[in-house]
């Protein structure tokens, strides 16, 4: 067996972002089917959030819709005595540690201060690393004669990109798959009410401002203390709701590759340590025309350490020729 210690310049890292489409397996971008389990709204977790799948059977959990208030409204409160205390302002100050990381914050979606949302977060298992920037189609139906709204990110039209602890921010406007809608202004907001909320890529979830939202859609929260389902289902039926039933997202997995450029020189590697060449008895060369120019077949490539044990293996996809008069150049790809 051969070695030959790698240098410094032998290695090169390189990064791909990979791409594919974010729902049912990641076999398509577009989900166009929508159900709920009432199994689920009848259980405690009913109160907290609304899981949507894209088959009958529920078998495929495609994202949750819940809501949140900062003063606990549209939910119905834990104790009568304690005011302020709901399922919906536990959901408010769950994403606003997530989102803001400070208790005392106030979400401001393009600049406008918001008391509540609703929050869209896609299943974990629909995605290997984040959402993709700039393939967002959202369509919300719209109420009381409001026409359909369709809503992308901002990432195509920024010049920089904002971070918060939940890592990259980008504002959800009016538009689709990245193109923004520059009929309502020139920044694709809604009028007076701030951006229609923020497109979090690297914790997979939309949180929707209500103040926009109720302004282009018709969409209302209800904030009377009852049932925080009545909110939630407010976006489920604008999602899955007639004239809309599109919501289209990809998601994006970067791949980091490390090449490794094996350099068998034109005076190495030449001979074999295969018993076939070499005679069991007399210890010599069996066949003479190895003896001045022998020739051998590099099929194998191994990666050892300095302690010799083996960390990986490379095989070639044909045998490659090898003798005094060739050099090679041999390229390992490790995908981590």
């Amino acid at each position: 067996m051969s070695f030959n210690r790698l240098e410094t310049d032998d290695f090169v890292v390189s990064a791909d972002s990979i791409t594919a489409g974010l729902f049912t397996d990641s076999r398509t971008a577009t989900l166009s089917t929508f159900f709920t389990s009432s199994t689920q709204t009848a259980a405690s977790s009913g109160d907290y959030y609304l899981n949507v799948f894209s088959d009958a059977a529920n078998n495929q959990l495609e994202f949750a819709i819940a809501y949140g208030n900062k003063e606990g409204s549209g939910s119905e409160a834990f104790d009568s005595a304690v005011v302020g205390k709901s399922p919906s302002s536990t959901n408010y100050g769950q994403y606003r540690n997530l989102v803001l990381g400070d208790e005392n914050a106030d979400f401001s979606f393009g600049g406008i201060t918001a008391s509540d949302f609703y929050a869209i977060s896609i299943d974990r298992n629909r995605y290997k690393e984040s959402l993709f920037p700039g393939s967002l189609t959202l369509e919300l139906s719209g109420s009381d004669g409001k026409p359909v709204l369709s809503l992308t990110d901002n990432s195509q039209v920024v010049s920089s990109v904002q971070f918060n602890d939940a890592g990259r921010v980008f504002q959800l406007v009016s538009g689709s798959a990245g193109s923004v809608f520059t009929g309502v202004n020139s920044n694709g907001y809604s009028e007076n009410q701030g951006s229609y909320g923020f497109f979090l890529p690297d914790i997979s979830t939309l949180l929707l401002n209500p103040l926009a939202i109720s302004e282009s859609a018709g969409i209302v929260p209800v904030t009377a203390n009852n049932d925080n389902a009545a909110n939630y289902e407010l976006i489920y039926n604008a999602i899955s709701g007639s004239g809309a039933a599109n919501f289209v997202l990809n998601s994006s997995e970067t791949i980091t590759s490390d090449f490794i450029f094996i350099r068998p020189r034109s005076s190495q590697f030449n001979y074999s340590e295969n018993p076939s060449f070499i005679s069991g008895s007399t210890g010599e060369v069996i066949y003479s025309s190895f003896v001045n120019n022998p020739q051998t077949y590099i099929t194998t490539v191994g990666l050892y350490n300095d302690n010799s044990e083996l960390l990986a293996v490379a095989k070639l996809s044909k045998p490659l020729k090898k003798d005094f008069t060739k050099e090679a150049l041999i390229r390992v790809k490790l995908d981590f």
